[in-house]
């Protein structure tokens, strides 16, 4: 990512807000999910599945991903498949747009992964009454939360 597309978050969940949102959640829809076992995105999916998590592959340019039905985005989710948690692995120009899908299909919180940051899609998905969390990872965050469990 160029530091020109990086933006600083200029508001964050902390500790506890963010082992909340790991201790609510069921499922979660991974969008930018790779086919590509050694990518971020596949790792971290992976490593979420092993723990308990539902994974819900979101690419478009996939029709399945470790095993499960990919969508191409997140109002092709079967509206009875609630999601908690919307994690981002894509660039900050398309932010916006998914954290409009996030809201419309009821998310509960949307994650940007690390580097992943925008502000103004943050500050929207909070007045709609999500959790967010910018510039973290979610394998990271979760090992550390369940080190201090």
């Amino acid at each position: 990512m160029s530091e020109a597309s990086c933006e600083f978050p200029l508001s964050n969940a902390n500790g506890a807000e963010i082992g909340e949102i790991l201790d609510s959640s069921k499922t979660i829809a991974v969008v930018g999910l790779s086919d590509k076992p050694d990518r971020d995105s596949n790792r971290v999916a992976r490593y979420l599945r092993e723990h308990g998590y539902v994974v819900i592959p979101v690419n478009p340019a996939l029709a399945e991903a470790m095993g499960t039905r990919c969508y191409p985005d997140l109002a092709s989710i079967p509206p009875d498949i609630a999601i908690d948690v919307v994690d981002i692995f894509r660039k900050p120009e398309f932010i916006p747009a998914i954290v409009d899908e996030a809201i419309a299909r009821g998310a509960k919180a949307v994650w940007m992964q690390l580097g992943l940051a925008h502000n103004a899609a943050a500050e929207k998905a909070r007045a709609a009454g999500l959790r967010v969390v910018m510039d973290r990872c979610i394998k990271v965050e979760h090992m550390r939360h369940t080190a201090g469990a």
